[in-house]
């Protein structure tokens, strides 16, 4: 099966975006050859573009400490395990006070390293960390695996506890949510209105289909085409039966 999500508020989009990033970043820095350490650093820097950007990490706190009063809210329910809820609770407290901990601006100990800085700088150009451009990011790709290694997961640290904040959000955003058996009649699925209000669509198609969804949604209305994929010439309606499932997630 393939996941294919749709986000509904520019918060959501955000927070999967760096998501996307955490985890490209993430796999890159576990490797060992420059290349792939370069990958991470690009990737790193994509990271402090995004959080940039508005009071992420202002809006990530008021959803933790939400989420906590939330499943405080649940004790001595008999359907609920005490023991499960204890550990979503002391894991949700560990990033809020992460989180809350980290001084200033995400990503504020990289803007003030004039290093790293310029070669962000250079990134943005095509080709532009090329070794005759920066000459001493190119002696530092050529030093031992294991000192760069070290020089990433400190350059990476201080991001860390956004990282972990976020990841927690998404995971409760995906979980609020019952997936709904559907069927896009001749590759067309109209909802007017849509069912409920979401932070973001959650669609399960089979991997063996041989189309993807074009999602478009508003409070008004929810339209999904599947369309044939990689198509060069203008995009093509698949115009068969499709079953998936969706689900509506919130907050």
């Amino acid at each position: 099966m393939i996941t294919y999500e749709y986000p509904l508020s520019e918060r959501v989009r955000t927070m999967l975006r760096l998501e996307d990033l955490y985890d490209r970043v993430d796999f890159f820095v576990a490797q060992n050859s420059p290349l792939d350490h370069q990958a991470a650093l690009v990737g790193m820097f994509e990271i402090l573009e995004v959080t940039s950007r508005g009071d992420l990490k202002s809006d990530l706190l008021q959803e933790l400490d939400r989420q906590r009063l939330f499943l405080e809210a649940l004790r001595n329910n008999p359907a609920i395990s005490e023991q499960k809820l204890n550990e979503v609770v002391g894991e949700i407290e560990i990033a809020f006070a992460d989180l809350l901990a980290s001084a200033g601006k995400s990503g504020q100990h990289l803007r003030e390293n004039e290093w790293l800085m310029t070669i962000k700088q250079r990134a943005a150009i095509p080709g532009g960390i090329c070794e005759f451009d920066l000459p001493s990011y190119h002696h530092w790709l050529h030093r031992p695996d294991a000192e760069r290694h070290i020089d990433l997961e400190g350059w990476l640290e201080p991001l860390n506890s956004m990282g972990a904040a976020l990841r927690i959000v998404l995971r409760v955003l995906r979980e609020s949510g019952k997936s709904v058996p559907l069927v896009a009649h001749q590759g067309v699925f109209q909802q007017t209105p849509m069912e409920r209000a979401a932070h973001m669509l959650r669609l399960i198609l089979h991997r063996d289909l041989p189309c993807v969804p074009e999602i478009s949604a508003n409070k008004y209305a929810l339209n999904i085409r599947f369309i044939l994929p990689g198509s060069m010439q203008r995009t093509r309606l698949f115009e068969q039966d499709v079953h998936f499932s969706l689900t509506y997630c919130n907050l």
